[in-house]
């Protein structure tokens, strides 16, 4: 169903983005990646067949040669995953305001720019995917996050706009929102927890991760990846615009 549809992945090198990646070319995609980690894009590029590069996607220079690479190299993008992201935990008094300069411009202001550049391929080809990793934190705030949770509400805000305008040309837009999934992100912050609070890490994923959760049990990036490869087939071609939870009942309450 997606074979030689071309998908630009973001935040690639591990975790979620590798999940999706590694699922996208095993549905026939092109595969093309970008992630800061140099290393990391190198290593997955060679595992997977694809190509990519290591951009600072917090740069308009750095979405644009992306883009560039995969136009020059393919004619087009058909599918955009904007999954690159990070987390800062702070009070608001005390947040670094080069801090949030930074995450908004690599997850808001990047999944703007990438969109901007690819529409024109996907408006002339009648046919597009974009798919934005918010978070359920795009749905619900959660103290000492104040620019994470910014960040991602601002996102389903600007995939609700590209879903309006982009139903005209076969373009959906839509973001998955999952509770906490198990990448070297999240195990690093189980272990920071672990540390901080005098507990065990089995008791920070029960006691802190999964307590809102009506369903305890922790995300695996593969798990995504197939939600995202759904959003992507024509199956899903009439949901667009939505944020779609996948929280274990999260946001239930």
């Amino acid at each position: 169903m997606l074979k030689d549809k071309v998908a630009l992945i973001t935040g690639a090198a591990s975790g979620i983005g590798y999940a999706i990646a590694k699922k996208m070319t095993e549905e026939g995609c092109k595969v093309v990646i970008a992630d800061v980690n140099k290393e990391g894009v190198e290593k997955v590029c060679k595992e997977l067949g694809c190509i990519g590069m290591a951009s600072d996607l917090s740069t308009r220079q750095g979405c644009r040669d992306i883009v560039d690479m995969a136009v020059s190299e393919y004619g087009e993008v058909d599918i955009l995953g904007n999954v690159a992201g990070i987390q800062h935990v702070c009070e608001i008094d005390k947040f670094p305001e080069d801090k949030w300069d930074f995450m908004i411009s690599l997850m808001l202001t990047a999944p703007f720019l990438l969109m901007k550049y690819c529409w024109p391929s996907m408006k002339e080809k009648g046919w597009g995917r974009i798919i934005n990793l918010s978070s359920i934190h795009g749905l619900v705030a959660s103290e000492f996050k104040s620019c994470y949770v910014s960040a991602k509400h601002g996102l389903f805000g600007l995939t609700k706009t590209a879903a309006m305008e982009g139903g005209p040309y076969g373009i959906t837009a839509n973001c998955i929102c999952p509770a906490y999934v198990m990448t070297p992100l999240v195990e690093g912050q189980i272990s920071a927890q672990a540390d901080a609070h005098g507990i065990s890490e089995d008791q920070v994923i029960s006691d802190i991760m999964l307590s809102k959760a009506a369903v305890k049990k922790m995300l695996e990036p593969e798990t995504i990846a197939e939600v995202f490869a759904f959003l992507c087939s024509d199956k899903a071609d009439s949901i667009t615009g939505v944020a779609l939870p996948i929280d274990g009942g999260w946001t239930a309450n």
